[in-house]
């Protein structure tokens, strides 16, 4: 394709505008007060004429920006040209065609024919031949050339060449190679992006921003129980209906497509999918904006859904066994935790120094035995919704200072300094003050229990873990959110380590983590549990400069809380 560069057909167009409005003008006014111009009949400015000049004004104010921008220039203005050739073509017709005065217009359109390539003026060559076969030959068959008319084809053939002359130093021959080549690699690129669609495993699913699904693929389709051509256009809500684990439906504002809109952020999650057909998949869900990089708009969104069905069904058996094992196996060991205290009591038995030490050792073990099946036991209810949970609307203020007072003598008793802090008040050091301290209420609805599980945990390990120094507990929010963190000033942990933190049975592989020891399970519980009431727990640290537990939880109104306090005291049986 040959074509000069694109300010040349802009300003083309620009030019066209001003010459279609004119001739648009003058034949409205030709039409509507042929007094004041030439006869219509005789000018050719009739309705027709009228229709064609209007037809370009339409086509350059409302479709050549937009044909530009989804096309290219040459193929934006060779249309405009086009239309141009059969206004004039029009006109040399109806007044006297070669020996019309429009023929000087047909002339100098044919100079610009060159801005198009080859291409245009060959078809311009034809164009104006086959006119001149028709308008030399009479109805009865005889060909009658006159001189007018074999200037205007010769005429229009030199006019051609020398456009071509005018015009091929300006083509970019170059940048056109690199359009066509561009044109057909999009092609291939929309089949390839097509075709890997259709063949990837997981269901794909591509929304735009009003959530309307754009593609699918087949495996999608099987999931959701929607054909394809019967899905693509529908709202994506209609198409995959999913529920939480309760079986109850996901609402509209934390629907993971609506989230990824809204936040523009990916999000994943494990739902349960009703398909159209009535049958359920248990599906791992990831869904991820999609963003145009130059601009940073987000142009919709990609799902990616795979059938977990087995793999949920065989976690399901695999924690019923841990958790039958557990409980069945601690009351062995409870027993012979039991038999080795009371070898251990002078009043009941007397053993020797040696003897003791190797008793006091196993009873050790056997503690941690106790705990690693406690551990077990937690995580298995945890992992499949079995763990008991009571909520209650708590005042994390208090809770906390009751907390941290309750675990302050495991911490003195290594020589750490315990500091509890409310918002920007240091409470230990304010009460040491006399000062009068007056704290906000920061309110959540969790299980009390729960939360002191998991802050036992994460104190016990800041504990453990720092040789010097202090453990600080800290509480502050916002309107929608209460934050609370543990933050100690240990060996602190490596940042490849952070990622694996809150799986079952991770543990930092250092000196510090071989001498204590653990179970592997502590964070993964707490996680669990703060996932419960819809919080979030992660962890900030440096190697050698400690490490911060922070645990966001939804918050709720004083008055909110006020309502389920007096709500829980009236009916005693919602916290049992």
């Amino acid at each position: 394709m040959q074509s000069v560069s694109d300010r040349w057909y802009l300003l083309y167009s620009r030019v066209s505008l001003v010459l279609a409005a004119a001739l648009a003008l003058v034949s409205s006014v030709n039409q509507f007060a042929p007094q004041y111009i030439l006869d219509s009949q005789e000018s050719a400015l009739t309705y027709m004429t009228l229709g064609f000049a209007l037809m370009q004004l339409v086509y350059i104010v409302f479709i050549y920006k937009r044909e530009v921008a989804h096309a290219n220039a040459w193929q934006a203005t060779l249309i405009l040209y086009l239309l141009q050739c059969l206004t004039i073509l029009s006109l040399v017709h109806t007044t006297g065609e070669f020996s019309s005065i429009y023929m000087i217009s047909w002339l100098a359109l044919a100079l610009f024919s060159g801005l198009f390539g080859t291409y245009a003026i060959t078809g311009m060559c034809f164009v104006i031949s086959l006119y001149f076969i028709l308008s030399s030959t009479s109805s009865e068959g005889v060909f009658e050339v006159s001189t007018l008319s074999m200037l205007g084809l010769f005429g229009s053939y030199l006019i051609g060449i020398l456009s071509y002359l005018v015009f091929r130093r300006y083509y970019d021959l170059k940048t056109n190679a690199q359009i066509s080549k561009l044109s057909g690699a999009l092609k291939n690129k929309q089949l390839q992006s097509e075709i890997l669609i259709q063949s990837i495993a997981d269901g794909v699913i591509v929304t735009d921003t009003d959530g309307n699904i754009n593609n699918m693929n087949s495996t999608a389709a099987v999931l959701t129980g929607w054909p394809v051509e019967e899905a693509l256009g529908i709202n994506v809500h209609n198409v995959v209906n999913i529920k939480n684990e309760l079986d109850e439906d996901i609402p509209s504002n934390i629907n993971p497509f609506s989230m990824v809109i809204a936040h523009r952020q990916a999000t994943s999650n494990t739902y349960n999918l009703a398909a159209r057909d009535k049958k359920t998949h248990v599906v791992s869900f990831v869904v991820s904006p999609v963003i145009i990089d130059k601009s940073n708009e987000l142009a919709g969104t990609v799902a990616v859904i795979r059938d977990v069905s087995n793999a949920k069904a065989e976690e399901q058996r695999r924690a019923d066994f841990i958790s039958t094992a557990s409980h069945e196996m601690r009351t062995p060991v409870a027993a012979i935790e039991g038999y080795l205290a009371l070898a251990l009591n002078d009043k009941v038995s007397n053993i020797d120094v040696k003897a003791r030490s190797y008793l006091e050792k196993a009873h050790s073990s056997t503690q941690h035995l106790g705990q690693l099946f406690q551990d077990l036991l937690t995580s298995a209810k945890a992992e499949d919704g079995r763990l008991v949970s009571h909520p209650a609307a708590i005042d994390m203020g208090v809770f906390l200072e009751q907390v941290a007072d309750s675990l302050r003598f495991t911490a003195e008793k290594k020589g750490l300094l315990v500091e509890f802090t409310i918002g920007t008040s240091n409470k230990s050091n304010d009460a040491s003050a006399g000062k009068k301290v007056i704290t906000p209420l920061y309110y959540t609805y969790a299980d009390p229990d729960r939360l002191r599980e998991v802050i036992t945990n994460l104190f016990d390990n800041a504990v453990k873990y720092t040789e010097n120094g202090k453990i600080s507990i800290g509480l502050t929010g916002n309107p929608d959110v209460i934050q609370f963190y543990i933050r100690d000033t240990g060996p602190g942990i490596p940042k490849e380590d952070v990622p694996h933190l809150f799986q079952k049975f991770y543990r930092v592989d250092n000196s510090s983590t071989r001498t204590v020891g653990g179970t592997g399970l502590g964070l993964f519980i707490c996680q669990k549990i703060v996932q419960i009431y819809g919080g979030r727990i992660w962890v900030d640290s440096e190697v050698d400069k400690g490490s911060t537990f922070y645990i966001n939880l939804p918050r709720i109104s004083s008055l909110q809380a006020k309502e389920l306090q007096t709500a829980e005291a009236a009916n005693p049986q919602l916290n049992v």
